[in-house]
């Protein structure tokens, strides 16, 4: 009687598989991490026209000189000066937590003290070193809408 011997069919190794799974992990967490290329320099605000997306807030909303956190939109509005809007992301550029109140004219992140300008979003006081990107909104009537 003759013994054949068992030969498994050859597959992918286990070091192929985890090296595979390891750059699918990483990739994913590289998209999650990228930028959507918005410049902070087309920031501001579009007055007037415009659908924009749903409602954020109402022009009353915001105080001048002053601003509003929409944590849910990640985003931060401000009025610098009568009837002239901004609006920046809400996450700090230093170690990227969500920045917490706004004050005597700047936005403040509590996790480390970095201060931002309501008016343009940049550092007024360190850490950070980068400004908060600026977002698009459009106020149309009374309305404030993200773009």
């Amino acid at each position: 009687m003759t013994s054949a011997s068992f030969k498994p069919e050859a597959g992918p190794g286990r070091r192929t598989v985890m090296a595979a799974a390891g750059a699918a992990g990483l990739a994913a967490a590289l998209t999650a991490c990228g930028s959507d290329d918005k410049s902070s320099d087309a920031a501001d605000t579009v007055s007037g026209g415009g659908d924009g997306g749903a409602a954020l807030a109402k022009t009353a909303d915001i105080p001048e000189g002053g601003g509003k956190i929409f944590k849910d939109q990640s985003v931060v509005v401000t009025q610098p000066t009568a009837g002239t809007y901004k609006a920046f992301s809400s996450k700090c550029t230093h170690q990227g937590c969500a920045v917490s109140s706004i004050a005597n004219g700047v936005i403040v992140c509590p996790c480390h003290g970095s201060h931002f300008s309501v008016e343009d979003g940049s550092v007024k006081h360190g850490p950070a070193t980068q400004p908060l990107p600026a977002q698009k909104i459009t106020v149309s009537g009374d309305d404030i809408k993200l773009a």
